[in-house]
């Protein structure tokens, strides 16, 4: 418990949860999110001729605000945590807090978390508003349970990404052009192979383990998956590898979180780990 409540979390977490900026962020986020779900309601209400709203029309906007928000979730994340540590250096702080009786792990956990901590508060504080969808129909309450569950292992995973880059990286805006490109890559640029590779196979059923290992990496390809299943087994046909596409991501991004971690707290303190 000391690992994961430590001074250096309680320090952020007032630094940011005390700031009328943050609140403000949130106000308008909400805005936005709410603004939209009405807009696409009374729109598609009107456009169908009619004053109701059919359940698949329902889930329809549901996905769209899902993919929306996984896209933000990648986009404010690297921002958040690829200056955790390059920032603490370029105060001059970061040899005041090394000399803190804290370990290299709880210092880097410490940042991780409370640097996510208010991305999550956006995620938790929108789903009155996702829970809209249930006066419709379209959508069970475990889908919305997956889908929340699924935003916050990408937070924590990307996050460790960026906190890897400020540990290695000296400036800050260099680690975050270095997150940012990271996520890029995994969003974009796993689907534009993913889309060539599956053009290469011409379609045809076999063994194809280039096109599911970017499939596997692809956020917004695992959340397609969780809304229709369909299509990942499609996917399994044409690879030939029936393996979950999300159990496969699981695994694998689970293992790069780790590393990353790993190698955050091992580099945090270089020359006290020469030494040892």
């Amino acid at each position: 418990m000391r690992l994961f409540l430590n001074p250096v979390m309680l320090k952020e977490y007032k630094l940011r949860f005390r700031s009328f900026k943050s609140f403000l962020g949130l106000m308008f986020y909400l805005l936005a999110v709410s603004i939209f779900v009405v807009g696409f309601i009374f729109l598609n209400s009107q456009s169908m001729g009619n004053s109701y709203v059919r359940p698949d029309t329902s889930r329809i906007m549901f996905m769209v605000l899902s993919f929306i928000q996984l896209g933000l979730v990648l986009f404010i994340t690297p921002g958040l945590t690829a200056g955790v540590i390059s920032g603490e250096r370029e105060k001059q702080t970061l040899t005041i807090l090394l000399t803190t009786t804290q370990s290299s792990g709880a210092i880097i956990i410490g940042k991780l978390v409370s640097s996510v901590s208010f991305l999550m508060l956006m995620i938790f504080a929108s789903l009155p508003i996702y829970s809209i969808v249930f006066l419709f129909g379209g959508i069970s309450p475990l889908q919305l349970l997956t889908v929340l569950g699924y935003y916050m292992f990408i937070i924590f995973v990307f996050g460790s990404f960026g906190v890897l880059y400020s540990t290695l990286i000296r400036k800050t805006i260099v680690s975050m052009i270095s997150a940012y490109g990271t996520a890029l890559f995994f969003a974009a640029g796993t689907a534009f192979l993913l889309l060539v590779s599956l053009q290469f196979s011409n379609g045809a059923q076999g063994f194809n383990p280039v096109s599911y290992f970017f499939a596997m990496l692809n956020p917004f390809a695992v959340l397609f998956g969780i809304f229709e299943p369909g299509a990942l087994k499609d996917l399994g046909r044409q690879t030939g590898i029936q393996f979950p596409l999300w159990a496969a991501q699981l695994i694998s991004y689970t293992l790069l979180f780790s590393a990353a971690m790993f190698m955050s707290i091992r580099k945090l303190r270089p020359k006290a780990g020469s030494k040892r």
